[in-house]
């Protein structure tokens, strides 16, 4: 009977690299750091790098210490965003096509002083760039490099890494058309392998341990010639367009129907949900100014009270006819959505009395 092996994938830290700085050779030290224990770069391996020693090697530091100047400035788009202890956190699409928080925006590990690293501008012309300068050193270029970041995931706790950028390997195993094992077609199933050799390299490279590099080996299925493999890198793991279904959080869409796009100064002024409990008078209040944000004639708040839950009230003179009154509240209905409240209006004149409890929205 013939005895098949079983599959073996290995994923080996690489000790020895020391502080990266700007302009340095960041092949040679990643070459030296894998000749240090005893090995070489083989064909079929693949090299994970963490995203920081690319951008220390690059010199991505930013020109500001105000993390969240810093931020702004790396952000394209504002996906959501919560008040938190420490001021405004936003899950934002960097500059770079990634959705993660805060734009990957890095202070930790930075070297001495208050640097704030950035990531990579363009990561998979850098990942190519790391690849060329290995492979001049390994005499061959028959493997991947894969650049990496840590990032959260939608409805799952915690934090993982995923590939930023990647250069001479398959980010993408597609099984689309292909029987299963029991003969059925796979309409949907594409793995994406980058990501899952990303968060097997953090197994061994770690936050807090300084292993910046790892070497995977035993998928030289996903090493191939430049000729198979798509030039876009991991981008091409990037939703973008109609494939992303999640381009805002639930909240901020209903906000910014409202007139209050997440980022923008209107979002500021209106005010933004806590990650943390608020007393329903508080987010009663702003689901006003919410639903007054765009009015002509805004409405005036008269009395307000419940400092504690369940049950806040607000009295509001409104100004106008009965259509201002009726636009103003639809717009409440929707506000006060946001805010998880639900609302009990009673009417007198032109006055609107609310009374509002959760709801969980």
């Amino acid at each position: 009977m013939e005895v098949q092996a079983f599959p073996v994938v290995s994923v080996i830290g690489v000790r020895g690299i020391p502080e990266v700085v700007a302009g340095a050779d960041l092949a040679a030290l990643v070459h030296a750091g894998i000749a240090g224990g005893g090995l070489a770069i083989e064909p079929g391996d693949i090299v994970v790098v963490t995203s920081k020693i690319v951008s220390k090697a690059h010199g991505r530091y930013a020109d500001s210490t105000d993390r969240r100047a810093v931020v702004a400035a790396e952000t394209v788009r504002v996906v959501a965003e919560r008040m938190t202890s420490t001021g405004a956190t936003r899950i934002v699409e960097g500059r770079c096509g990634v959705v993660s928080a805060a734009a990957g925006v890095d202070a930790s590990n930075t070297g001495a002083g208050e640097a704030i690293l950035v990531l990579p501008e363009r990561p998979d012309e850098a990942a190519e760039q790391l690849r060329a300068g290995l492979a001049l050193l390994a005499g061959h270029d028959a493997f991947g490099v894969i650049v990496t970041d840590t990032a959260g995931r939608p409805w799952r706790g915690g934090q993982t890494d995923f590939a930023l950028g990647a250069a001479g390997v398959r980010v993408i195993e597609d099984y689309r058309g292909l029987p299963d094992a029991d003969g059925r077609q796979l309409d949907v199933t594409a793995i994406a392998v980058a990501d899952e050799l990303a968060a097997a390299a953090d197994l061994v490279k770690g936050k807090v341990e300084r292993i910046p590099v790892a070497l995977v080996r035993g998928l030289g299925r996903l090493v191939a010639p430049d000729s198979s493999v798509p030039r876009d890198g991991a981008a091409r793991l990037v939703r973008r367009g109609p494939g992303d279904f999640f381009a805002m959080g639930h909240i901020e869409a209903a906000r910014a129907a409202l007139g209050a796009a997440p980022g923008s100064a209107e979002s500021v002024a209106v005010g933004i949900r806590s990650v943390g409990a608020e007393p329903g008078s508080e987010r009663l209040a702003r689901a006003v100014r919410l639903a007054a944000l765009t009015l002509t004639d805004t409405p005036s708040v008269l009395e307000a009270s419940g400092d504690t839950e369940p049950e806040a009230r607000v009295v509001l003179h409104v100004p106008g006819d009965d259509v201002d009154l009726g636009r103003l509240i639809a717009r409440l209905e929707v506000a006060l959505w946001s805010e998880g409240l639900t609302a009990h209006a009673e009417r007198a004149g032109r006055v609107l009395t609310l009374r509002a409890n959760g709801s969980g929205g």
